[in-house]
């Protein structure tokens, strides 16, 4: 092994905004929140890994499916339940992309990210 995880950085145009919709995906700690950047502690993280989001000016939301602007980064969210995550996500700013299968679900948040909602592997 060379290392460790440590942060996970997403571009975006709004490091507040964008810090808070994954603090409430996840369940985590906004720990740092700053225009510049900000970090979210994920539940039962003792200090690391980190979700982090940094201000870009002249960010542009990446286009998924197409490759024009490539997908920069992708999560996936495990859920229980993928209709009531579904939900979930649309409350707090996510927008569904109609990619949809029995196991996963794709969804864009507030800035254009990709990020997946999946189901528990049984």
């Amino acid at each position: 092994m060379i290392g460790t995880l440590d942060v996970v950085v997403l571009d975006c145009p709004d490091t507040q905004a964008l810090a808070r919709f994954y603090a409430e995906l996840i369940g985590g700690e906004i720990v740092q929140d700053d225009p510049d950047w900000a970090e979210v502690l994920p539940p039962g993280a003792t200090g690391r890994p980190l979700l982090a989001f940094q201000l870009v000016d002249d960010y542009r939301a990446p286009e998924w499916p197409g490759q024009l602007v490539p997908q920069q980064i992708h999560l996936d969210v495990k859920v229980d339940d993928l209709d009531a995550g579904e939900q979930a996500v649309l409350a707090i700013g996510a927008a569904a992309t109609g990619s949809v299968t029995e196991t996963f679900r794709v969804y864009l948040d507030p800035a254009g990210h990709p990020f997946c909602l999946v189901a528990p592997n049984d």
